[in-house]
């Protein structure tokens, strides 16, 4: 739901208030044991900083939101994400 909540605000979020609540998500997962949504949302820390704005982001929250619901957590999964971050930062 607080992923739904950051989607709704991008196009007119300032981008250190997104950042921020994107680091709440963090945390929380990282708590929670969800090292895929760790993965995805320090990726989606780093296409903030490097100046990916509105519907951008919308795409990097559908994956956020996609590792958060994932039953999955060890380490391949881990690395599937980090893969789908890596063409998404990279090309």
């Amino acid at each position: 739901m607080r992923i739904g909540l950051i989607d709704a605000r991008v196009t007119r979020g300032v981008p250190s208030a997104l950042a921020h609540e994107i680091d709440a998500v963090r945390w929380i997962a990282l708590r929670n044991g969800m090292r895929a949504a760790v993965a995805v949302a320090q990726a989606l820390e780093m296409a903030l900083a490097r100046g990916e704005r509105g519907p951008l982001i919308s795409g990097w929250l559908d994956l956020l939101h996609d590792a958060v619901g994932s039953e999955r957590h060890d380490e391949a999964a881990c690395d599937t994400f980090r893969a789908a971050c890596s063409v998404r930062l990279f090309g």
